[in-house]
């Protein structure tokens, strides 16, 4: 007598990583890395834990990954975002503006993961906390490297204080994160982003 076939235990034949992996990005934007459970992502993704574990190996490292696929795509914008520029300010202004669009993109939830993601988190998720805080370390080192990309080109002062411009930039741009976050329109974060620009001069006067 033929033994009963075995209980097939793999993802769903329509399991799709990519879209699977989208899907969560989606999720851990809108609610975070807290705000975010199993029970949840498997709604999303459409599949049993056992096949989110076998995909992705874990909640933490989903993320992760997530975050990786989410970075890729910001620095993809922008990067086009400041292929025209021709000086320091311009690639700043291009960038702080491609921010603004990133942040409020119709459809999609607002804000930044990386700022969203775990802000505060519990010592349990630790971990996540400090992963997110070395991706935002990361953009003031892209802003410090343009501006010093900008003194060595001779388009600012080399007595500027780039540390305090890059910190200034940059807690503008987060700043304007929240605000989508809050429902800030993107004329408004456009028109603050004018401001902020504004002040340009008196930062890197000599």
């Amino acid at each position: 007598m033929k033994s009963a076939s075995p209980v097939r235990r793999g993802r769903p034949r329509s399991f799709d990583r990519e879209t699977a992996l989208c899907a969560a990005l989606r999720l851990f934007r809108e609610r975070g890395y807290e705000g975010t459970s199993i029970a949840d992502l498997q709604e999303a993704l459409g599949i049993a834990a056992p096949s989110l574990y076998a995909a992705f190996g874990s909640k933490e490292a989903l993320f992760k990954e997530a975050v990786e696929r989410y970075r890729c795509d910001v620095e993809a914008a922008m990067t086009r975002a400041v292929s025209q520029a021709r000086t320091t300010k311009a690639t700043i202004e291009a960038m702080l503006r491609a921010n603004a669009v990133a942040v409020t993109e119709p459809g999609e939830p607002r804000g930044c993961l990386f700022v969203q993601g775990a802000l505060a988190a519990s010592p349990s998720n630790g971990v996540v906390e400090r992963y997110l805080h070395a991706k935002r370390l990361d953009g003031q080192r892209n802003m410090t490297k343009v501006l010093k990309a900008g003194v060595a080109s001779g388009d600012v002062p080399a007595s500027v204080d780039i540390a305090a411009v890059a910190s200034f930039y940059i807690a503008f741009a987060l700043g304007l994160t929240i605000q989508a976050r809050d429902g800030a329109s993107r004329a408004s974060l456009m028109a603050a982003v004018d401001c902020a620009m504004a002040a340009w001069d008196s930062l890197v006067r000599p």
